[in-house]
């Protein structure tokens, strides 16, 4: 991995590093790519045509717009297949949903270890549209206690706002690493914009009792840190 900072690489740097850090972990990447070329290119070039006028012109146009949506598919194969290769590093680090909730879209506020217990297992807290999402990870048999815990004292603040939880993990009832963004997304919009201070300013005193938590350390990867604005929420 790069030792550069991506947040003060260019446009250009981030996307090369993003490619070769996703080539490592997937070397299929490249042929998705160019997959994604071929088909979105192949359709591109069939609608355009299609359209009046064809001759000399028509053949221009239709080369020209199979480019483009060519061009188009081939940067949806490489955002998804960078963004696979993320959660492929994140999985199995401790903190790892801290880090892929990042990911985010703006309007999220994302509070990293609200509950933690001595063996790492960690409660994170996000709120946003849905309300009040609390999400863990670790051991089960652990974590499923301090979530519990967290939740009632999130419900005693909360007034009217909902209080969800998550558990990340592969058993049954959890939610895999790769769709914890995507399940959050979809709990539905229950909070409007105007009352997330509202929610925030009572969460914050919630906040002050507790004492400081252990924020997960670790590498995070170089597409998370400059690619966010390409992977977050798709």
């Amino acid at each position: 991995m790069s030792n550069l900072d991506p947040t003060k690489m260019s446009r250009r740097q981030q996307v090369v590093e993003t490619f070769r850090m996703t080539r490592q972990v997937d070397p299929a990447v490249t042929w998705w790519m160019v997959g994604g070329f071929v088909v979105f290119g192949a359709i591109g070039f069939g609608l355009f045509w299609l359209l009046p006028g064809g001759g000399v012109a028509g053949l221009v146009i239709a080369i020209l717009g199979g480019i483009l949506l060519g061009l188009l598919g081939l940067m949806i194969a490489f955002s998804r297949r960078a963004q696979k290769a993320v959660y492929l590093q994140l999985e199995g680090q401790t903190g790892a949903a801290a880090r892929a909730l990042t990911m985010l879209r703006k309007g999220w506020n994302v509070e990293q270890v609200v509950g933690f217990t001595k063996q790492q297992d960690l409660v994170h807290r996000v709120v946003g549209p849905p309300g009040i999402v609390l999400v863990a990870e670790g051991n089960y048999n652990r974590v499923r206690p301090l979530l519990i815990s967290e939740h009632k004292k999130h419900e005693r603040v909360a007034g009217d706002y909902p209080v969800h939880d998550v558990i990340v993990g592969d058993g049954e009832g959890q939610v895999p690493l790769p769709r914890l963004t995507r399940h959050i997304q979809r709990l539905g919009r229950t909070v409007k914009p105007a009352e997330m201070t509202d929610l925030l300013n009572r969460l914050r005193a919630l906040d002050s009792q507790r004492g400081k938590a252990p924020i997960p350390k670790g590498p995070v990867p170089t597409s998370m840190k400059g690619q966010r604005g390409n992977l977050r929420g798709r």
